[in-house]
């Protein structure tokens, strides 16, 4: 396993439900920008590709012990892993593609992941991008493929684009930690009807992520969840 997701490993092997606040009070968090440019790409492609980046970003070797990116990351991954999803399009998203951070591309969709820092202290190419108001019409992406683990996103609560990305990157780093990955997989992203869910959240070998309750669901909500193939 690449040691920089050790700290995400131990907390999910310990059933630790609830990270402290930071304790030198600073939040931090990773930009996600998703490029939405007109018309977009489509919804699955967009979350797929949000998923891959975030965890590209952490098996990158420039996070590892050593790196130029390590110790934003580690710091960042030793607290609170949150996630902020922005969208560009055009010339912003150009700008974005020049600072520090790892692009993945599914489909027509691409997803840039950048390298975490604190929340109110991002580049101006970033603090630009806006946060709410994207929605993407839903699709139907047919079955996963076979072999790809699948992150499925609990339909009921109805999150916005943006908040469903970050949910995802949660996913698909605590699927990789839980699992010990090296190499990012082809990460399928579904929505779970209630039926579904509940059967999925019951079983043991689910990735569940439960949201820290900053925005949109309540604290402690299972958002999504990734199993094996």
């Amino acid at each position: 396993m690449t040691s920089v997701l050790e700290p995400v490993a131990a907390r999910y092997l310990a059933r630790v439900r609830h990270v402290p606040p930071e304790p030198d009070g600073i939040v931090r968090a990773m930009p996600i920008v998703l490029r939405l440019e007109r018309p977009p790409a489509a919804r699955t492609e967009v979350l797929e590709a949000a998923a891959a980046a975030a965890l590209a970003l952490c098996l990158d070797p420039r996070s590892e012990p050593g790196g130029e990116w390590h110790e934003p990351v580690a710091t960042w991954i030793e607290n609170r892993i949150r996630k902020i999803a922005r969208r560009a399009r055009g010339a912003h998203w150009a700008a974005v593609e020049q600072l520090p951070g790892v692009t993945w591309t599914v489909g027509d969709a691409q997803a840039r992941a950048l390298v975490p820092g604190p929340v109110d202290d991002v580049p101006r190419e970033v603090s630009r991008l806006q946060i709410g108001g994207t929605e993407l019409a839903p699709d139907e992406p047919g079955a996963p493929a076979p072999g790809a683990p699948v992150i499925w996103v609990n339909a009921a609560l109805g999150m916005t684009v943006g908040k469903a990305a970050a949910q995802v990157g949660h996913a698909s780093m605590l699927y990789a930690a839980a699992r010990g990955l090296s190499a990012v997989p082809s990460f399928a992203v579904r929505d779970a009807e209630p039926d579904h869910w509940a059967y999925l959240v019951e079983q043991e070998s689910s990735v569940c992520v439960r949201d820290g309750g900053f925005t949109e669901v309540a604290p402690g909500t299972v958002t999504c969840l990734a199993v094996d193939p």
